[in-house]
């Protein structure tokens, strides 16, 4: 067995990643994670209609300078919702069997959700089409969610134990009360 292939398993049998891959095998089956997909996958279809239509009749009646930055918004909003697309398609296909968990970190060196890219300041962001500066918010906050997601299934950040309301309503009584736990 080669060194990379140790690794690898070494790396499946520590603790954080067991359970990062355990949330991503159970969250890539889920109806949460197809609630995101088609979300995505929605937003994509929005954008390319917007910019084939109503986007592409509103950037023509804008100054050279806000025209400028209406072209690297629309640039930077493309780049971001193929990242996205390409990346849900990919748990989709784990999901579905088509892509084991390992092929799909490999194929995750390839597609990578980049961190958020600044925004234009706020006076040139303000002059953009109101369509497009709603799909820019819409695409960032995707963004982010799916980065948080990423970095919970790479095991990078914590998955948070669902708290049970009634527990805790019971621990608060208890204190309250002075009862032991």
């Amino acid at each position: 067995m080669g060194d990379r292939a140790m690794s690898d398993m070494v790396s499946l049998e520590q603790p954080a990643d067991d359970g990062a891959l355990s949330f991503a095998r159970g969250f890539v089956k889920s109806d949460a994670f197809m609630t995101l997909f088609r979300e995505g996958m929605g937003l994509v279809e929005q954008t390319a209609t917007y910019l084939d239509g109503e986007g592409r009749a509103q950037s023509a009646a804008l100054s050279r300078e806000v025209s400028l930055a209406y072209a690297t918004e629309s640039m930077r909003l493309t780049t971001r919702l193929m990242q996205i697309a390409s990346w849900l398609l990919v748990q989709r296909a784990v999901a579905e069997g088509e892509l084991t968990s390992e092929q799909a970190r490999l194929e995750k060196n390839k597609v990578r959700i980049a961190e958020t890219v600044l925004a234009p300041d706020d006076a040139e962001f303000a002059l953009l089409p109101e369509g497009l500066r709603v799909l820019i918010a819409r695409s960032r906050r995707l963004q982010e969610r799916i980065g948080r997601l990423e970095s919970q299934m790479s095991g990078a950040m914590p998955v948070e134990a669902a708290q049970n309301p009634v527990q805790s309503q019971i621990a608060s009584l208890q204190s309250r009360l002075g009862l032991p736990f």
